[in-house]
């Protein structure tokens, strides 16, 4: 039912929000370079998928290595990235992860192999959450906010594994709303 519910509502929006992705789009592009980003991370069963976004730093940002974001102040960030990623924007093309199955509404947030290997050296407890189709927003994030550190990734850790134990399609409305009222408002998560 999950998954229905995720393929119905991933196309509407893909629908409803095509203007505003044309917009962001364009936006990216005249600033020169690609406007969507790929980047390879660990999905549903341990596998590889890639997740889309709306490219937020300057190209060739991570050329020297994978860096997780310095949040705000962060020099990689382009003027238009830092408006994307203030309002969620960056987002809007994981709705084809969606789509296509890649990924779900509400689940972990999928993560890069290379911070994975570094959290499953401190708890190999994160092999569970495999079980789970990774989610454009979680508990982890409305709870914990951006993980910029494998201390703070542990927490989430935690925080996804209760929503493992827990999930239903009601908490996963109540997350969706809660994401939906926290980007609405403005609120940094």
């Amino acid at each position: 039912m999950k998954r229905f519910l995720d393929l119905i509502v991933s196309a509407l929006c893909l629908i409803v929000f095509s203007p505003l992705i044309l917009v962001c789009w364009l936006a990216i592009k005249l600033g020169g370079g690609p406007a969507i980003y790929k980047q390879e991370r660990i999905g549903l069963g341990g596998r590889p998928f890639y997740i889309y976004k709306f490219r937020s730093m300057v190209v060739d940002a991570e050329k020297e290595g994978e860096e997780l974001l310095q949040q705000d102040d962060d020099p990689r960030l382009t003027r238009i990235g830092r408006f994307l990623r203030t309002h969620h924007l960056d987002e809007l093309p994981q709705l084809w992860n969606v789509f296509i199955g890649d990924m779900a509404f509400v689940g972990p947030r999928p993560e890069r192999k290379f911070y994975i290997d570094q959290i499953m050296q401190r708890d190999a407890r994160y092999e569970r959450l495999y079980v789970l189709r990774p989610g454009i927003t979680s508990y982890a994030t409305l709870k914990n906010g951006y993980t910029d550190t494998i201390d703070k990734m542990l927490v989430r850790l935690e925080m996804d594994l209760y929503y493992l134990e827990h999930q239903s399609l009601w908490t996963d409305a109540k997350i969706l709303w809660k994401t939906f009222a926290n980007i609405v408002s403005g609120k940094i998560f």
